[in-house]
């Protein structure tokens, strides 16, 4: 199903990524093939602004972010170690450029990780929804072997997904793991051949953007990151008291058993950016 005709191609005139919308989903694609899709201050700003250019366009529903060539991201690229100004008071570390809106987008994020994902290369990736991975894929955070720190807020990240214990071991260790441990220590969703792990990541684009109502996925997605901030279930009793009954007065909600009822797909109207209050008004 189209939901809408979208647009493909590159406005931005993007260096070290592609960005194209097509049927609701906005394909952010890493395209440094010859370098391995190694990480640079480029390719931090440019995710950054593609991440946050796909959740201002309200046609979008779902995020994939995906890489070029055999590689997904072996981390830094150490040819081109520039972090940028230190000195500049609105200067923010690399990675955090691309989590930072990736946590605060209203879309749903999925990203496809074949070859290997090292480094930067797993840890920009802890906040989105959905990792799929091909089963060949090797990761490590390896920071601790080359002297490093690890970015990104993937310190908050990891222990949340893994556990504590886990995000321990493959900190300080540095080690590389593959696919199947990350499958079982939950770091990843699911793994598929590598032929198909294109198509399964957009299949499960397409049901997202197909079938859930984008001010639900919003509010979900946020509030599920918010909530692990709080000791006890009380805030999260204090959202829903404000959260269901915003929902029962949302066409949305009609639409969505109504499409249920008749066996249909649903036409969701609800747009996350404009329907959804912040949630700290909410919280506060």
């Amino acid at each position: 199903m189209t939901i809408h005709d979208g647009h493909t191609g590159d406005p931005a005139g993007y260096s070290t990524i592609t960005y194209a919308v097509t049927d609701a989903i906005a394909t952010i694609t890493l395209n440094r093939p010859h370098a391995r899709n190694g990480f640079t201050l480029a390719m931090a700003d440019e995710l950054g602004a593609a991440l946050t250019a796909a959740d201002l366009d309200d046609e979008v529903r779902v995020i994939l972010l995906a890489a070029a060539g055999d590689y997904f991201c072996v981390g830094m690229d150490f040819a081109e170690p520039s972090l940028g100004d230190f000195t500049d008071p609105d200067w923010d570390e690399p990675s955090t450029r691309v989590v930072r809106p990736m946590v605060n987008s209203n879309k749903p994020v999925i990203v496809a990780i074949q070859g290997a994902a090292v480094g930067v290369g797993i840890s920009m990736t802890l906040a989105a929804d959905f990792r799929l991975a091909a089963e060949d894929t090797r990761f490590g955070f390896v920071f601790a072997r080359r002297g490093l720190y690890p970015e990104g807020g993937s310190t908050w990240f990891l222990p949340q997904l893994v556990g504590l214990a886990k995000a321990k071991e493959w900190m300080l260790t540095g080690r590389l793991f593959d696919a199947r441990e990350a499958l079982s220590a939950g770091l990843i969703t699911s793994t598929h051949a590598s032929a198909d792990l294109l198509p399964a990541a957009y299949a499960l684009a397409r049901d997202l953007a197909v079938n859930v109502a984008p001010t639900s996925a919003a509010l979900i997605r946020r509030a599920l990151v918010t909530m692990t901030a709080h000791g006890d279930p009380e805030a999260a009793f204090a959202l829903d008291r404000k959260s269901i009954p915003h929902a029962s007065a949302s066409p949305d909600l009609v639409e969505g058993i109504s499409s249920f009822l008749e066996k249909r797909l649903p036409r969701f109207t609800g747009v996350a950016r404009r329907d959804v209050p912040d949630l700290a008004d909410w919280l506060g």
